[in-house]
């Protein structure tokens, strides 16, 4: 029990800090976004802020590991994320865990998924490697979770499994789920998403914002 509140306790200040490194490199923006997946919302985490400096995300990524369930490292042997955030993450976590597994372990693998007129997509190379694996998926930011649930039905189409997903930025607005665990290092409650048809910045005639 005490072993347990302290494990949380950690994982807190682990969320706070890394909530307050998203403040100060300016990652979270506010205006009018085209997620790329048929839906517009006011707020976005800009990858190009977080990823411009190595340094950061391996720091991002280690908190990530720190707050990753431990059935989660035990279970995964592939790391997979999309374009372009998700895949460099995905890349720095293999990579750390890798380095501090158990000799009993396997080592883990990295699988990054492209992009193809803006859905994900996984080349023939890495759907070959997921047959029969057990496959963690990270991204940068849940929005509407539609990019997640495209990346899974890739990995189940090519054999794999997904046990997880997770992510550095959780909107809590996600409208498609998937069945398995999901763990985010920060939730930051933000604004809602519209179809991309019914989206009231359009509307007002809001141009789209870009960096």
């Amino acid at each position: 029990m005490t072993q347990t509140i302290a494990s949380n306790a950690r994982h807190d200040e682990v969320r706070a800090r890394a909530f307050d490194d998203l403040r100060r490199f300016e990652v979270v923006m506010e205006g009018h976004f085209d997620y790329g997946n048929g839906f517009h919302g006011r707020l976005y985490l800009n990858p190009h802020q977080l990823f411009q400096y190595p340094s950061t995300i391996w720091r991002v990524a280690q908190d990530l590991i720190d707050v990753m369930p431990a059935d989660f490292v035990e279970q995964t042997e592939i790391v997979a994320g999309p374009a372009t955030g998700g895949a460099l993450l995905a890349h720095t976590m293999a990579g750390l865990l890798d380095g501090r597994r158990p000799m009993t372990h396997p080592a883990y693998s990295f699988a990054p998924f492209g992009n193809q007129e803006g859905r994900p997509a996984l080349s023939p190379f890495y759907a070959s490697r997921m047959q029969g694996r057990r496959v963690l998926i990270v991204d940068d930011v849940r929005n509407t979770g539609t990019t997640f649930k495209r990346c899974a039905d890739l990995v189940t189409a090519a054999g794999g499994r997904v046990i997880a997903t997770m992510q550095i930025l959780d909107r809590c607005e996600a409208c498609v789920s998937l069945d398995v665990p999901n763990v985010s290092l920060v939730e930051y409650k933000a604004p809602p998403n519209y179809a991309a048809g019914a989206c009231p910045m359009c509307a007002s005639h809001v141009p789209v914002t870009t960096f």
